[in-house]
């Protein structure tokens, strides 16, 4: 009987599918490119300048500054993933080991996003996420593209979830 009221519950739920994945988007590091590039240019003025600082020294300076950064880009675009499904949100971090973290959809109280002066010629941004999980109560999701939509697509599917479910929940 009671293997019979387990099989149960579990037809009773919806199938879970896939809404969206996403990570890091490459135009989220615009402003540190062109950033970079300035300086670079800057460093090779200043060597044509300044006798002690030679192009030799400015050539390694700028060489070592775009290793770091896209260094900084790999590590971004290749260590975050997110994936948005109609009952979870799933959160994936790590390169070498990895960690995933799921917020249920219905646990979220509140989606926010932000962006800069350039994010936003872009369509980038950051999406704020706090919710009533252990692990994760605010989740930061950096450098997403379409930011606004997929700000507004996780705060939809909470509510449907919410509205579903026939749960109101109030935060202080």
């Amino acid at each position: 009987m009671e293997q019979i009221a387990k099989k149960q519950s579990l037809d009773d739920h919806d199938p879970e599918e896939s809404l969206w994945e996403g990570g890091y988007s490459p135009k989220a590091m615009i402003g540190s490119w062109i950033g970079l590039s300035l300086l670079s240019i800057v460093l090779l003025v200043a060597a044509g300048f300044i006798e002690q600082f030679t192009f030799g020294i400015a050539l390694i300076v700028i060489v070592v500054l775009w290793i770091l950064v896209g260094l900084n880009y790999a590590a971004k675009r290749l260590g975050v993933q997110y994936e948005l499904t109609s009952q979870r949100f799933i959160h994936r971090t790590g390169i070498l080991t990895r960690r995933t973290d799921r917020i249920e959809v219905i646990d979220i109280s509140d989606v926010s996003y932000e962006q800069g002066p350039i994010q936003r010629m872009f369509k980038v941004g950051s999406i704020s996420i706090i919710s009533t999980d252990k692990s994760d109560p605010k989740l930061e999701l950096v450098g997403i593209n379409n930011v606004g939509e997929v700000a507004g697509l996780i705060d939809d599917i909470r509510r449907a979830e919410r509205r579903r479910r026939s749960i109101h929940i109030e935060q202080n």
